[in-house]
């Protein structure tokens, strides 16, 4: 696995997320597969298949989670202002339509559109990395346009 970028927060909630799925996650499915056993013979045993599925997943999760934290490259929050980078916090103005948008730059792992928070592959993010304040960058759009963002502030 190559390196994973986090903020220190995103590190933090997968490390309380791992915590959780193999302290209570585990004993929940241990205790579901139990209950299902007790009803008797398990090949024709919806619940107890379901639980098994169930455990199944939170194990590959539980691997995805610990591969992730085990290739963590932490990102310093408090990086120079003056140019955009993962973990800066990036206002933009998209010219056409003169409307100002902010996105956090962090790495694909943390990445969420809900939350403003834009992966450094992402189009986008490729476009503002390394650049400065007052710069223009374009970003292909998915439908092969071109959308134009001038950078307003990098925090």
């Amino acid at each position: 696995m190559k390196e994973v970028f986090l903020t220190k927060e995103g590190f933090e909630e997968l490390k309380t997320k791992l915590d959780y799925l193999m302290s209570e996650k585990r004993k929940e499915i241990a205790e579901k597969i139990k209950i299902a056993r007790e009803f008797g013979d398990i090949s024709e045993n919806a619940e107890y298949d379901a639980a098994k599925e169930e455990q199944v997943f939170v194990e590959q999760e539980i691997k995805e989670i610990d591969d992730k934290l085990l290739h963590a490259v932490i990102i310093d929050d408090q990086l120079s202002k003056k140019v955009v980078s993962i973990g800066s916090t990036v206002k933009v103005l998209d010219v056409e339509f003169n409307d100002e948008m902010e996105f956090r730059i962090v790495g694909t792992t943390e990445a969420n559109s809900v939350d403003n928070k834009i992966s450094n592959v992402s189009p986008l993010g490729v476009a503002l990395i390394g650049r400065k304040k007052n710069d223009i960058i374009h970003v292909v759009t998915p439908n092969g346009g071109t959308v134009e963002y001038k950078i307003i502030s990098i925090q």
